[in-house]
């Protein structure tokens, strides 16, 4: 009888484990947006890839224990670039006592256990006159 108990405690503990990557997933969905002008060019990047997203807009990243970088282009603007930093998640704590060793080492490895903060917010850089220069006037309306 004591075998069957601790044979189901030991399949409760491996059916959890990997908690937040079954909770919460490897991916996580982000609001990219720009200040003070909409439309910027935007590429983020982490040890897990790269994606691109034009601003307001929002894009999917892996999850991992690395910052995003982050940069964003707009003409007429210096280039905005900002290091949303990679948050340790608690649901890795329940795995603790729920999956143990073995979930700890599948959210750790998969980056389930790691979010970073929604929405980003990238201050472009002071406007930059020479690009300003090189846009076309707009020709004055005669009546």
């Amino acid at each position: 009888m004591k075998f069957y108990h601790s044979a189901a405690i030991l399949a409760v503990g491996l059916a959890l484990s990997g908690c937040a990557t079954i909770v919460e997933g490897t991916t996580q969905s982000l609001s990219v947006n720009t200040i003070p002008a909409d439309g910027a060019k935007c590429t983020l990047t982490n040890s897990q890839g790269t994606w691109y997203v034009t601003t307001p807009g929002s894009v999917t990243v892996h999850k991992t224990k690395t910052d995003l970088d982050v940069t964003c282009i707009k003409q007429g603007f210096q280039p905005g670039h900002l290091m949303a930093v990679s948050h340790f998640g608690a649901t890795t704590a329940a795995n603790v006592i729920a999956g143990g060793i073995v979930g700890i080492g599948v959210d750790a490895a998969s980056g389930a256990n790691y979010h970073y903060d929604n929405p980003i917010s990238v201050p472009l850089g002071a406007p930059d006159p020479a690009a300003a220069a090189q846009t076309p006037a707009t020709p004055p309306v005669s009546n």
